[in-house]
């Protein structure tokens, strides 16, 4: 028997719930063949999941057979726009089990929603915003609206090593809600840096305690179903790329009904209002959705949204789920268990080490047999060599990276004297030279729909190889990246 073959039947004996996931091996071969096609390892499945040909099919087929105008008018061309942009509204709804209690408001991402939110909250002095260290900077930056406003910033802290909420001192902050005034608190249905799955009734616990709840549930849904009868968030924002890979553009906030009156927006725009008049300096805000829906949607796009949902369902989230949790139990064990010859370990995991509340996120840092940290840059450019697409950096989640790395904040101040020279990647130099063998970023693999054993155990085969190689050995980075883009220049 072939080395992959014992790899396989070790895996299957250790986590047979893999075998009633075939039909994934069969979609992947029938709608996502290019994958083996091109020899890629897709493990970005957090930074967005990968689209089926059929959905490109079935797009294209109604944007070839139809024709379609800005909505916002009674002509032919806007009146089918418009029927297809709120029947999707009307699936998305059908989808969370949210119809009739939620308002659904279509935006560009989930960074969108949560701008909307930020900016239209009655943040006042006496009010608060609870934040955890587990949160997108999406939302972290809701507390510069807080701010302005007067409101009272808190962050919960996470419980090293793995990085889930602290609830005793969250329930203390929790606490603090004065209920004459509006408090909002935000957090991740899933981490977007660890995996951690952070329990969905401390929706119905805060709302208890005096305060408006916005969930994130970006990274949440790819691989998990949330039904809004069961768990009932006021806010909701989420991105459907993340979900099914296409359309991108397009994300969604939910605002529960029975909150949407206490949201004020500080501003209006073509398709919010029913009346504007300049000589009369006044307007009146559109109801619902069209109030929050700034200009022209995504029009074209939107319908798209209807038929990833349909495949998502045609497929089972069900499956899909157990696949990606026998793939990051398996993943997770074999990681942990690598050793350099001296028995030092090679890999440091980031948040739980078991599948128990956690979902197909696995973030790490290699480290050589001195316990010298690999610069994680290095790693990702030798993984892309191969054929895998990893991710690397601090993924838009500073507060769980600066947990995880047991970062103070005498650290993170001394950052802040590179002024306009500040990046991550300075940063970590900068700790580098204060003689601090930390990281302000990571590693992140993510399984998602179409993984398989092949992707798991060839990361694996991938991690292994850098055992008993020196820090010196693995080499330097070719390439700077003074931001989260990346540009090569092919001429």
């Amino acid at each position: 028997m072939s080395q992959c073959k014992e790899d396989y039947a070790g895996f299957v004996a250790r986590y047979p719930g893999y075998l009633e996931t075939a039909e994934l091996d069969v979609l992947r071969t029938e709608e996502y063949g290019r994958l083996d096609e091109n020899n890629q390892v897709y493990l970005d499945y957090t930074g967005g999941s990968l689209y089926a040909k059929s959905q490109l099919a079935q797009h294209l087929e109604m944007l070839t057979g139809g024709v379609f105008g800005n909505p916002h008018s009674a002509n032919p061309t806007s009146v089918a726009m418009t029927t297809l942009v709120e029947r999707a509204r009307r699936y998305v709804l059908k989808y969370f089990n949210a119809q009739g209690d939620y308002i659904l408001v279509f935006t560009l991402n989930a960074s969108g929603a949560l701008k909307l939110i930020g900016e239209a909250f009655p943040f006042e002095a006496g009010g608060r915003f609870l934040a955890t260290f587990d949160n997108h900077n999406s939302v972290n930056g809701i507390r510069e609206f807080a701010k302005t406003k007067g409101a009272e910033i808190d962050y919960a802290p996470l419980a090293a090593p793995c990085l889930r909420l602290n609830t005793i001192e969250l329930d203390r902050l929790l606490d603090q809600a004065d209920p004459a005034h509006e408090n909002l608190f935000a957090y991740p249905a899933q981490s977007n840096f660890s995996g951690v799955k952070h329990p969905l009734d401390l929706v119905e616990h805060a709302q208890k305690k005096g305060w408006r709840v916005l969930l994130d549930a970006a990274a949440f849904l790819p691989t998990n179903r949330l039904d809004l009868q069961t768990c009932k968030p006021d806010f909701v924002s989420m991105s459907f790329y993340k979900m099914f890979g296409y359309p991108t553009g397009v994300g969604a906030l939910l605002i529960k009904r029975s909150s949407f009156p206490v949201l004020h927006r500080p501003w209006f725009a073509g398709g919010t209002v029913n009346f504007a008049a300049v000589q009369s300096r006044a307007h009146m805000l559109s109801p619902n959705e069209a109030a929050f829906e700034d200009g022209t949607l995504n029009y074209l796009s939107v319908p798209a949204v209807e038929i990833g949902l349909k495949h998502i369902e045609s497929i089972g989230m069900e499956t899909i789920s157990k696949r990606v949790q026998c793939l990051t139990g398996w993943i997770l064990e074999s990681m942990v268990g690598l050793r350099h010859g001296n028995g030092r370990p090679m890999v440091r995991i980031y948040g739980p080490i078991t599948t128990e509340a956690r979902g197909g996120t696995v973030t790490f840092n290699l480290y050589d047999p001195q316990g010298h940290l690999l610069d994680y840059r290095r790693i990702e450019e030798l993984a892309g060599e191969q054929g895998l697409s990893l991710r690397t950096g601090c993924f838009c989640n500073p507060g769980a990276g600066e947990i995880a790395e047991s970062l103070t904040e005498d650290d993170m101040e001394a950052g802040y004297t590179l002024k306009e020279d500040i990046n991550l990647q300075n940063f970590v130099k900068l700790l580098q030279s204060r003689g601090q063998n930390k990281s302000a970023g990571a590693i992140r693999a993510s399984f998602g729909l179409v993984s398989n054993f092949e992707d798991a155990r060839r990361l694996f085969d991938f991690v292994k190889s850098f055992r008993d190689q020196a820090q010196t050995t693995v080499g330097d980075v070719t390439f700077d990246i003074a931001s989260c883009r990346i540009i090569r220049d092919g001429s």
